[in-house]
């Protein structure tokens, strides 16, 4: 049987968040999406896509810190005017914290701990993404720090390294 281990904790501050509001529901909306964004060869991270009662339907992903003023760019010439999007949003005040580890998919109860743990401190989640080994969520960067340190006391492990600041690139131009 695997046992879950969590060796550390990695915080990815390189995010930047973007979110196509109240669009008209239909099928193929995430590839007419993502497919302007794919073409472009920009690389996706977390996706989250959710319809409303009211058949309009929100769908937000990530994409890295470099890649944000050309996707937003992108999305407002080629996607917005096709869609009618109700509004284009973009956030580079985000990042993403992981745990990783071996049998994490065979454990219960590891991705409560880690919800747990952030709401303990009072920062909520934003989005989450999961695999077999993984769980990866994204908070507002202000909390990165306290979410590395309370999610290493609560697995018992080493706060792995950060990854630099995205809104210090994006004023240096980079």
């Amino acid at each position: 049987m695997e046992q879950a281990v969590v060796p550390g904790i990695v915080v990815n501050r390189d995010e930047a968040k973007i979110s196509v509001l109240g669009v008209p529901g239909r099928r193929g909306l995430a590839r007419e999406i993502l497919g302007a964004v794919g073409d472009a060869n920009i690389e996706v991270g977390v996706i989250i896509q959710n319809v409303n009662k009211d058949g309009k339907t929100d769908f937000s992903f990530t994409v890295h810190c470099n890649d944000y003023a050309r996707t937003m760019d992108l999305l407002q010439e080629k996607v917005v005017p096709t869609l009618g999007v109700q509004e284009l949003v973009g956030d580079t005040t985000i990042c993403a914290v992981s745990i990783a580890g071996i049998g994490m998919h065979s454990t219960v109860g590891m991705a409560s701990k880690m919800f747990s743990t952030l709401r303990e401190e009072g920062i909520n989640i934003q989005m989450i993404s999961t695999s077999a080994i993984k769980t990866s969520v994204v908070i507002d960067e202000k909390y990165a720090e306290l979410a590395a340190q309370s999610l290493s006391r609560a697995f018992e492990c080493d706060q792995q390294g950060a990854v630099p600041d995205c809104q210090k690139r994006l004023r240096n131009g980079a």
